[in-house]
């Protein structure tokens, strides 16, 4: 069986919040960013399905979260769910736009994205902006369970903390490099990452893309 990645992604709250066509143009800007950066990953194109909507399908799991996380900063602080559906693909693909392809890759992701809004309608302390749906139980349990620790340790950051972890997180190369970018000192940084817990998320983070990135075509 050929396993495909569809993602699904629903901007939370869309019909509340200001200045939604800024918002909607800035999402267009990023999944057109996203096609370029992660060409070589991609099966098809992300695009907006709906206004609020957009979804996307790939060929592995590598860089999924990283996709995920490059969409997220781009959008801050609207939020976002993302729907993670692994499975087939049951009819032609069309690899310039994610449309008219269907399968149970898809039906997985639009899964996942209704339960994260049922749970939220339950108000769950906790409710993870990520969910994976896919046939292998042990699994989808262990990476869901990841995703809501993840999302407690994000929802404790400050402004100054989630700045300097997204930053050094995307460049990945240090934290004077990190330090100089944003004006600070190397200092500011490194007690930022330690209360933040940024090494216990990035551990987190990087063990679940070495399970992902078992996930190929």
């Amino acid at each position: 069986m050929c396993a495909f990645i569809a993602i699904i992604g629903d901007i939370r709250n869309s019909r509340e919040l200001e200045l939604r066509k800024e918002i909607q143009d800035r999402l267009k800007k990023t999944l057109e960013e996203i096609n370029i950066k992660y060409k070589k990953n991609i099966q098809s194109k992300f695009v907006i399905t709906l206004g609020d909507e957009f979804q996307g399908l790939l060929l592995e799991g590598e860089k999924l979260l990283h996709v995920i996380q490059y969409i997220r900063m781009k959008l801050y602080p609207v939020e976002v769910r993302f729907g993670i559906g692994v499975g087939e693909i049951t009819t032609d693909i069309n690899t310039e736009m994610a449309l008219g392809a269907d399968g149970p890759a898809y039906y997985r992701a639009r899964d996942a994205i209704e339960i994260m809004k049922a749970n939220e309608k339950k108000n769950r302390t906790v409710e993870s902006d990520i969910r994976l749906e896919n046939d292998n139980m042990n699994q989808k349990m262990l990476i869901n369970t990841i995703f809501e620790l993840i999302r407690v340790i994000e929802q404790n950051w400050t402004e100054r903390q989630r700045e300097i972890i997204w930053n050094l997180s995307q460049y990945q190369d240090g934290q004077q490099k990190t330090a100089d970018r944003i004006g600070i000192t190397q200092s500011a940084v490194h007690k930022a990452l330690t209360k933040g817990n940024y090494y216990v998320y990035e551990k987190a983070m990087k063990n679940v893309e070495e399970v992902l990135g078992e996930i190929k075509i």
